[in-house]
């Protein structure tokens, strides 16, 4: 079991490490990560959606 949680704990590290690379080199920004949030609010929240909720994030 502790081998397991130990792969998922270097797996962790590794995605953390590459986004913060990636955000540092400029391939993330701040328009990416709202445009993806609010995908995600919608998936989660359709309902919401069809009730004519805006979940678009703005600045």
């Amino acid at each position: 079991m502790s081998g397991r949680w130990l792969g998922r704990l270097v797996l962790f590290v590794y995605l953390v490490i590459g986004g913060f690379i990636a955000w540092d080199h400029g391939y993330l920004s701040l328009a990416w990560l709202r445009v993806l949030a609010s995908a995600v609010l919608a998936i989660l929240l359709w309902w919401l959606v069809l009730l004519g909720v805006n979940l678009h994030i703005h600045a």
